[in-house]
């Protein structure tokens, strides 16, 4: 990343890579403040893993690739698996589908995703081989009932929220932009996407996301060795490097929200693979279980 795609404001922030097994492809890290636990998945593994405070680590085998996880609030776990959206038993690992996606296409599967406050699951697909066009965005109700939210998509990426709950930011990783919708937080319908930030040009993509508790908009960038914090305009004013090239995704964890822990991918850098750790100076919003 150069100075102008930073916006002229790099600031250095020490990483700490975590000892936990390296990922094929690490997603979806949620923090589960109940618990005080780290929850993240390797795509093309299969694995759901969890780090806890004393930093145990429990992995469990889902036996088809998983794109993101997220508690659960009546117990358990629910994933955005190939299939769909699955409840996953914490004891045995075993799926129980809960809501069917795109059986019928077998060129597709579920990606990243999270849930709103009210407790709504939010994931996309993708083409396995990434083929542009054949992702969809779908929103899990809390009676299990799917909705389309919108269709055509790339490659279904990271999704997030404005504190006030007026926004939804969303990102499709083949336009090379962050988007932002209309959200309405008492129904969960989502309207106007827009641009809200360019990021990357060619292989260089933006993957995940997630928004802090002053709004800015942290994006991991793919293909770019680094997260790059947007502020509520969209002006580039933070990087955090990553020694891994393919940075998929983050999240705020900890006692006090104040830890960002970044997941990547293997294929380029000294540490690929790798999930790391660091304290940018800013405080995250909680993340959320699913409440159906």
């Amino acid at each position: 990343m150069t100075d102008n795609e930073l916006g002229g404001n790099a600031v250095t922030t020490p990483l700490t890579q975590v000892p936990v097994p390296v990922a094929t492809l690490g997603e979806g890290p949620i923090w589960d403040a109940g618990q005080q636990a780290l929850y993240w998945v390797d795509i093309p593994e299969c694995l759901v893993h969890r780090l806890d405070a004393d930093g145990s680590i429990t992995t469990w085998a889902a036996g088809q690739p998983v794109g993101t996880v997220v508690p659960r609030a009546s117990g358990g776990l629910v994933v955005a698996a190939r299939d769909g959206f699955m409840a996953m038993d914490p004891d045995t690992g075993h799926l129980t589908m809960l809501a069917a996606v795109e059986q019928d296409r077998a060129q597709t599967r579920m990606n990243d995703g999270a849930c709103d406050r009210t407790g709504r699951f939010y994931a996309g697909t993708m083409a396995a081989d990434e083929s542009p066009g054949l992702g969809t965005l779908y929103r899990l109700d809390l009676d299990l009932q799917v909705s389309k939210l919108a269709t055509g998509l790339g490659i279904s990426n990271g999704i997030g929220w404005s504190p006030d709950e007026r926004l939804m930011y969303y990102i499709d990783s083949l336009d090379h932009q962050v988007d932002v919708f209309d959200y309405d937080a008492a129904t969960g319908a989502i309207e106007g996407r827009r641009k809200f930030a360019a990021v990357g040009g060619g292989d260089v993509v933006p993957d995940g996301l997630t928004v802090d508790a002053d709004g800015n908009v942290w994006v991991a960038v793919w293909g770019g060795a680094a997260v790059l914090r947007h502020d509520p305009d969209g002006r580039v004013r933070q990087t955090v490097e990553v020694p891994a090239t393919q940075v998929t995704s983050c999240v705020f964890g900890g006692p006090d929200l104040d830890r960002l822990y970044i997941t990547s991918a293997a294929g380029g850098g000294a540490a690929a693979g790798g999930l790391f750790v660091c304290q940018p100076g800013v405080t995250g919003q909680p993340s959320h279980p699913f409440r159906g």
